[in-house]
């Protein structure tokens, strides 16, 4: 017999290879149909974590804690959707014989299939009966069933089948290690999990197709990529597919052009845009607003060249880590003499506090720059603002005693919270990255100062009473993390700011500082970046926004419309006295109907239009509009004080 430990503390005992579907049972029928698989850390298992994803159906053989995951639970979904997309590979085959398959896991939302389809030709067109075919299979309640295979016998299987891609991954994996998972006719290389059976799978969307080069590889086979979701309910899925409409509206690209914000081409280069200049003022506000935050708090501002020798990424480590991957070395005429586009601001930094000598007086210093960086992104992964080759950091670094390392670490979250409050992101999560405890050969320094960084982290996070998760594993390679996760206003996931704790860079660099007792010690650094970037944080406040920015980060606060040419005048007085005021107006007094500027203006997303007519310029008044609604009449030597009030009241 075996003890089985539940999420409350409750203790049952079960015979010896149960499985969590007949745990579930013996809980209750309903949540064994509800349940789609098993979270489980065995007794014995001494690493940091929450355990393995189980298989329903899969035998446990000792003492353990588990946790049933249902559709609400992010693991669950996953499997729900890493299940859907074998499904999808077995109506492929069925309607398409000979495909080839590559890789098909679940991703945030939904899941996709890499597939090389040979001959035969598949479009948007073709999508619905892939949908009706995979629902049909579905119906027949398939189990997925686990098999561990040796690796000979797993390269026998697909070079009968005639999948090179299958059997090169097979190729790099050791044997006793490789397992299947057949559903239908379907067989497939997977490490799992999966679902119980395909019955709950209900409704099924195929949402795009797209090219993907084999691992990424833009000298490899081009496949084609499959991108779909699933739903326990078609109910699910209207809604959703009332989301992406929505989606499509609020599309940062779309916005970008429609309100004269950014634009890309191609002779400059992919991935790297081009502010215009309604777009440059919208990011000079969003600079300034966080640079005024920043002084308040004792920050220093710096600036750093937008390149740096390649000695600087070795000692930090982001050469060895990230160079192969990276923009190469720029060779100058001098032999030997390599530079590289910067792509991170800390090295330049740590420089930076080594160019004086430092006291325990000094500390907590605070640089912080508008760091302009450079990381390759292959083509097929830019996007918009959100994936560039070119982007801007809000990025500032403390360097702190180790007694003041938690006290600091507090306060950049209380700035980040208030970044979050003045623009509306109020439903996120905190995400406390750390090591992966299977293998820490991805990360550099010592076991000890990873400990006491990730404590520091955990405790902060607590002490503020965040809604945090522990996500294992995703640390930066130099030092854990708490990144915000924040949904937006249509309930999509992003990631935005993000504070990271570092004993490695300061070890690397050498950095000290004189102690109270005259010795010397290391400073503990603190990265951070409340937007992210500007360039994401502008994507994200777009998508979030519609397009509809406060007051006081829209390029154009106030368009003055005269209804005709001969209210010009007092439309240009009323202008004046707006820019003399600090506010950014302009005048509209196009020989166009007003209905028709009215609707341009729109697309610019201007929030206030004053409309000047004969009866305003007889009153001395303006007739206000605010975000399409009428805001009333007022004298014109008021309507400053009212845009002044609507201001500081956003930004309170």
């Amino acid at each position: 017999m075996i003890n089985i430990t539940f999420p409350d503390g409750s203790v049952r005992t079960y015979e010896k290879g149960v499985t969590g579907y007949e745990i579930a049972k013996s809980i209750s029928p309903r949540l064994a149909e509800e349940a789609l698989a098993a979270s489980v850390k065995f007794a014995d298992d001494t690493t940091a974590g929450q355990g393995v994803t189980y298989d329903l159906d899969r035998p446990i053989d000792r003492d353990a804690s588990i946790a049933l995951l249902k559709w609400e639970d992010e693991e669950g979904k996953q499997v729900f959707w890493h299940s859907s997309s074998h499904l999808m590979a077995e109506a492929l085959e069925d309607l398409y014989p000979g495909v080839k398959f590559g890789i098909g896991p679940a991703i945030e939302n939904g899941f996709y299939y890499d597939v090389d389809f040979a001959d035969h030709q598949v479009n948007d067109a073709d999508l619905p009966k892939v949908e009706k075919r995979m629902l049909e299979l579905a119906r027949e309640k398939q189990t997925f069933t686990r098999v561990e295979v040796a690796k000979a016998d797993a390269l026998k299987h697909f070079e009968d089948k005639g999948d090179p891609y299958k059997c090169e991954l097979i190729s790099e994996l050791a044997d006793g290690t490789i397992t299947y998972y057949r559903n239908g006719h379907f067989t497939d290389l997977c490490r799992g999990p999966h679902l119980h059976n395909t019955e709950v799978i209900k409704a099924v969307k195929l949402t795009a197709i797209a090219g993907a080069y084999w691992r990424g590889d833009e000298k490899r086979q081009q496949l084609t990529r499959i991108y779909g979701i699933t739903f326990p309910k078609k109910s699910m899925l209207d809604e959703y597919l009332v989301m992406l409409e929505e989606a499509k509206k609020r599309d940062h690209r779309k916005l970008g052009k429609e309100m004269e914000l950014f634009t890309f081409s191609s002779r400059v280069g992919q991935g790297l845009p081009l502010w215009l200049p309604r777009g440059a003022v919208m990011r000079l506000q969003l600079e300034n607003f966080l640079r005024r935050k920043q002084t308040e708090h004792g920050y220093l501002p710096v600036v750093s060249p937008h390149i740096g020798s390649k000695d600087l990424y070795v000692t930090s480590g982001h050469y060895a880590k990230y160079g192969q991957d990276s923009f190469q070395p720029i060779h100058t005429p001098q032999e030997g003499e390599e530079y590289m586009l910067k792509p991170m601001n800390c090295p330049h930094h740590c420089e930076i506090y080594r160019s004086a000598p430092r006291s325990y007086r000094d500390l907590p210093l605070r640089l912080a720059e508008f760091g302009t960086v450079y990381r390759y992104e292959q083509s097929g992964e830019l996007h918009g603002l959100t994936r560039v080759r070119s982007f801007t950091q809000d990025d500032a670094h403390m360097f702190v005693t180790p007694d003041q390392l938690k006290g600091e670490f507090v306060k950049v979250i209380d700035l980040i919270l208030y970044v979050f409050r003045i623009f509306k992101f109020d439903k996120f999560t905190a995400q406390i990255s750390l090591r992966d405890p299977l293998d820490r050969t991805k990360y550099i320094g010592s076991d000890e100062n990873w400990e006491k960084a990730e404590r520091a982290i955990i405790e902060a996070a607590d002490e503020k009473g965040l809604p945090a998760v522990v996500e294992y594993g995703e640390a930066a390679f130099y030092g854990p993390k708490l990144d915000f996760m924040v949904r937006d206003a249509i309930g999509r996931k992003w990631q935005l700011g993000t504070i990271q704790v570092d004993y490695n860079l300061p070890d690397r660099f050498q950095l000290e500082y004189t102690d109270t007792d005259g010795s010397k010690k290391r400073p503990v650094m603190i990265h951070r970046a409340p937007f992210g970037s500007i360039e994401r944080f502008t994507a994200v406040l777009l998508e979030h926004t519609a397009g509809h920015l406060p007051v006081w980060l829209s390029p154009d606060q106030v368009k003055v419309l005269p209804i005709s040419e001969k209210y010009s005048d007092f439309a240009k007085k009323v202008c004046d006295l707006l820019n003399n005021s600090d506010i950014r107006a302009s005048i509209d007094d196009r020989n166009e109907t007003l209905g028709k500027r009215i609707r341009e203006i729109s697309l610019l997303r201007v929030p206030v239009i004053v409309i000047i007519g004969e009866k305003e310029v007889a009153e001395g008044t303006v007739s206000v509009r605010k975000e399409g609604a009428d805001a009333g009449t007022m004298k014109i030597d008021d309507f400053p004080g009212w845009l002044r009030a609507t201001i500081a009241e956003e930004l309170s």
